[in-house]
């Protein structure tokens, strides 16, 4: 089992995979980005200033006494849930766009490797060609031996 694990890990599997990761957090957090600061804005602006992650449904609200909070708000919040379909919606199209065009392109490599002539191998000599060379062998070593 050992042994197994030091292929898999030392292989390259597990580097590619790491990079992998690492790109992909990053690319999560462009995503958040994008659409925390440019598409929720964007449909705040549309909805009359409306903050989607301030979106909420209040369950009980919260109890403050003297200025202190005795029982935090229990609040359902939809408008954040919201945000992060959104940020899983753009992160599967993109996904989606990127092994698409790498299908279609593998595809259309594999088409262009299959119109491409295979050379053939030269064509074998048949069997009367193949036992008139060993005649004219015997003839030209019987000559030699007879003119020794």
């Amino acid at each position: 089992m050992w042994k197994a694990f030091k292929e898999f890990a030392f292989k390259g599997n597990i580097f590619d995979m790491a990079i992998g990761v690492v790109v992909g957090g990053a690319f999560g957090k462009i995503v958040t980005s994008l659409v925390n600061d440019i598409i929720m804005p964007f449909f705040g602006f549309l909805t009359a200033g409306m903050e989607f992650k301030s979106l909420k449904w209040v369950l009980s609200p919260a109890v403050i006494e003297k200025g202190e909070v005795v029982k935090p708000e229990a609040a359902i919040l939809y408008g954040s849930f919201i945000q992060n379909v959104v940020d899983f919606l753009i992160i599967a199209f993109s996904i989606f766009i990127a092994v698409y065009f790498a299908s279609k392109a593998a595809k259309k490599l594999r088409r262009q490797q299959k119109a491409e002539p295979v050379p053939e191998a030269p064509s074998l000599p048949c069997e009367a060609e193949l036992l008139v060379e060993i005649r004219d062998i015997l003839q030209n070593q019987q000559e030699n031996q007879n003119n020794q």
